[in-house]
């Protein structure tokens, strides 16, 4: 159908039309959303999806994957909402004092840990549910790469980290990314990095996001892969890997 598959993406398909038409279509396992400007790809397009496979034409987007979203005049929101509440329930947080800040100011965390061994499996499915999260809530990043590094042995000073996370989720669980529309959308980047902040392997820490307009379009928060000499050649690697 003229679709070109992107190679940053291999579920994202893109159709380039006449006079700046425009499809992008992407899949995941039985479930199809797609996006354009112009009327009359979205029509052929649905009309050939459905002579070829049985679908159903559920209309606007509203519930993707654990993703909520909510179209308005003025824009775009983008939330996980009822995931957010889902997990606080599941792992009974719900009723638990909430805060703002979902890593205690100067927390270092090591492999050793202070206090007792906890149960591994339990601080696995709270650090993996949390891990889906990051999908639109970008605050979180660095807090889950700092605990994510300790699942195969945790103790209650790692969970405890854990925890919090989840106590500022009861805080943040309603915060939505918002897409204005018909705004200057300029693609805008930051990055920044601790340095050595480590305390097993003396690593330093990469993060940046990208903003288009008003809303958060890529982030991350990761462990850079090499122990850098300073803070200058830890800043060009933080520098290098968002260029990238």
């Amino acid at each position: 159908m003229g679709f070109q598959k992107r190679p940053y993406e291999p579920t994202l398909f893109v159709k380039i039309g006449e006079n700046g038409k425009m499809l992008i279509a992407c899949l995941y396992v039985d479930d199809l959303i797609f996006m354009g400007n112009n009327k009359g790809m979205f029509s052929y397009f649905k009309r050939s999806m459905m002579n070829e496979f049985k679908m159903s034409d559920l209309g606007r987007i509203h519930y993707f994957l654990g993703l909520e979203v909510v179209q308005s005049n003025d824009g775009i929101f983008v939330s996980q909402k009822k995931y957010a509440r889902e997990i606080l329930n599941r792992f009974k947080m719900q009723h638990f004092n909430p805060t703002n800040i979902p890593v205690e100011f100067g927390l270092k965390l090591t492999k050793a840990g202070r206090g007792k061994k906890t149960d591994s499996t339990f601080y696995k499915q709270i650090v993996g549910s949390l891990m889906y999260l990051t999908s639109t809530i970008l605050d979180i990043m660095y807090a889950i790469s700092l605990v994510s590094g300790y699942m195969e042995c945790p103790t209650a000073m790692h969970l405890l980290a854990a925890k919090r996370i989840l106590r500022y989720l009861q805080e943040t669980k309603d915060f939505r990314i918002f897409y204005e529309k018909g705004e200057k959308a300029d693609l805008i980047g930051f990055t920044d990095c601790d340095y050595a902040e480590d305390q097993d392997s003396i690593k330093s820490t990469s993060g940046y996001v990208f903003m288009l307009g008003t809303g958060a379009v890529s982030w991350s928060s990761k462990k850079q892969t090499i122990v850098t000499l300073s803070s200058t050649e830890a800043e060009f690697v933080a520098a290098t890997a968002c260029a990238c």
